[in-house]
């Protein structure tokens, strides 16, 4: 039988004290959340609904199909910031009409939606998304163009907004705007540069520059309506593909045309229903230690996420620091591997090296479970080659082809970050846990090096050290060090595509393998750089 055992004392105060932190850290998400839903408060909301419009989140509800799951995406983009939490976008995959489609849309309760750097970071990774996974892209625009005061960092980047577009077209990824108000200056290239626009009667307005812009510019006296209205570009310009009377019924426009797309998955989804996993969920909030300093088996995750906790573990005796299996989750094949101990050692690395290579051989997405503070260091190490094999393992990750989906569960630093697919290394999906960690290396350890450094910095030059400064350069540092590394920060930089409830991590991840095959699947057939032996 490979139905996984679980260990787990869920009566234990180990397992009481790991699921407190873990609430603890949930409510703070919620608070946080909660910031990015109000979207600009009260008073801009009223406006809002005074004007009869919909809300950007109620337009996203009328899209897709009822009763079907909405992927929120980046929801605390710009956390930290001087911006809006959200960043006056909202990104996500829902099904319209049976179809997977990659939506944005912007939120004009905050600064009339207007575009700020953190925007045009979020729209750019949602392109990411639907390209890589050849979902249609359906935009919902309000907007009022950049945020002038921050012109300088969106502008000339910007441009890549427009250039996405006309390459998803001309990949064959279906492309839809649908204004509901504002869509000006560069913002008039979103429904320009869509495969299909939708516009509203007195309520879109589309034009490079509005009338006072065209007044100093040419002189011409001119109004909304004739300049860029949807009746305009329904009737002489041919802008507007669709002209619709209200809200609902440019949703409804929409609608029909994601139904007549003819728009296919690659793969088809699992037939079979899937048999959840044989232990609750919920037990997913004790299973991460409050310290991460304290080991945990991330069986016991892997228990708690895959179908049936059915997992057949590859080397199970070698290199342990390092889980590695197969196992299914929503009936999708996927190899899991997950860190153990914390410290990643050179079998560790080989192991999955070989890992990868044979998931690419199968053409079987690979699910990485984050909790490593890196790979092992010392001069026993350094002699037994852990660079190389670092590098072994780094270079699979790089040159694997198979769709990658990336977990934080608990620390993920320095080069372990790498290995496992942080980032850099363009995973399709990346997710965090409120109990992760991540930055170069740990914040004691970070601050002691600098103190070392700066020790013997003052022993060469025969200064005295300082001991009280260095207590209190230690103290600052190690401060923001764990500050920079918490979930909500990095996930305000987009360096995550969420920060979630760990509850909720097989739905999210079921989400993610059905979105990933709509694109093919394909490994890598020897494509991999040099191993150093």
């Amino acid at each position: 039988m490979t139905v996984l055992d679980s260990a787990l004392d869920t009566g234990g105060p180990d397992y009481a004290a790991a699921r407190a932190a873990m609430l603890d850290k949930l409510a703070a998400l919620d608070t946080e959340h909660a910031k990015a839903l109000a979207g600009g408060g009260e008073k801009y909301v009223a406006r809002h609904r005074e004007r009869g419009k919909l809300l950007a989140r109620e337009r996203i509800e009328l899209l897709v199909d009822p009763d079907t799951p909405f992927l929120e995406l980046s929801p605390l983009a710009a956390w930290g910031s001087d911006y809006a939490v959200g960043a006056s976008l909202i990104t996500g995959i829902g099904v319209v009409e049976g179809v997977e489609c990659l939506i944005t849309a912007n939120d004009p309760t905050v600064r009339g939606g207007a575009s700020n750097p953190w925007t045009l970071k979020k729209a750019l990774r949602a392109n990411e998304i639907a390209f890589a996974n050849r979902l249609p892209v359906v935009s919902l625009v309000e907007s009022g163009g950049a945020d002038l005061p921050s012109q300088k960092e969106i502008f000339i980047p910007g441009g890549a907004l427009f250039r996405d577009l006309t390459r998803l077209s001309a990949a064959g990824i279906p492309t839809i705007a649908v204004v509901f108000g504002n869509s000006t200056a560069g913002g008039a290239y979103v429904p320009g540069m869509s495969d299909h626009a939708v516009m509203i009667k007195e309520r879109s307005k589309v034009f490079l520059g509005g009338p006072p812009l065209v007044k100093m510019a040419t002189g011409e006296e001119s109004d909304d309506e004739s300049l860029g209205g949807a009746e305009m570009h329904a009737r002489t310009s041919g802008l507007a593909d669709h002209y619709a009377v209200d809200e609902a019924d440019a949703l409804r426009q929409a609608r029909r045309i994601v139904a007549r797309l003819n728009h296919r998955k690659a793969l088809p989804d699992p037939v079979a229903l899937a048999e959840p996993p044989k232990y609750d969920e919920d037990e997913l909030l004790g299973i991460v230690p409050g310290d991460l300093k304290t080991p945990f088996d991330p069986r016991e995750v892997i228990a708690r996420v895959v179908d049936g906790s059915d997992f057949d573990e590859f080397k199970p005796l070698y290199g342990p620091s390092l889980v590695t299996g197969w196992a299914t989750l929503h009936g999708y094949p996927v190899g899991v591997l997950a860190n153990a101990q914390g410290v990643l050692f050179g079998p560790e690395s080989q192991k999955a090296a070989q890992f990868i290579q044979l998931a690419n051989q199968r053409d079987i997405p690979l699910v990485f479970l984050h909790n490593t503070t890196g790979y092992m260091v010392g001069k026993e190490y350094e002699q037994g080659g852990i660079i190389k094999h670092g590098a072994m393992m780094i270079n699979a990750v790089s040159n694997s082809k198979v769709p990658h989906l990336s977990v934080l569960m608990g620390a993920s630093y320095g080069a372990g970050h790498y290995g496992m697919c942080g980032r850099a290394y363009d995973p399709r999906f990346l997710f965090a846990w409120p109990s992760a960690k991540s930055a170069v290396m740990g914040p004691q350890q970070l601050a002691g090096v600098l103190s070392i450094v700066a020790r013997a910095s003052a022993v060469a030059k025969g200064q005295p050290y300082d001991e009280e400064a260095d207590a209190g350069l230690r103290a600052l540092v190690e401060a923001q060090i764990e500050s920079e590394s918490l979930p909500m920060f990095l996930s305000g930089r987009l360096y995550d595509d969420g920060v979630i409830d760990p509850r909720d991590t097989r739905t999210v991840l079921g989400l993610c393998l059905s979105a990933i095959h709509t694109a093919p699947v394909e490994g890598a057939r020897g494509g991999f750089g040099v191993f150093r032996m």
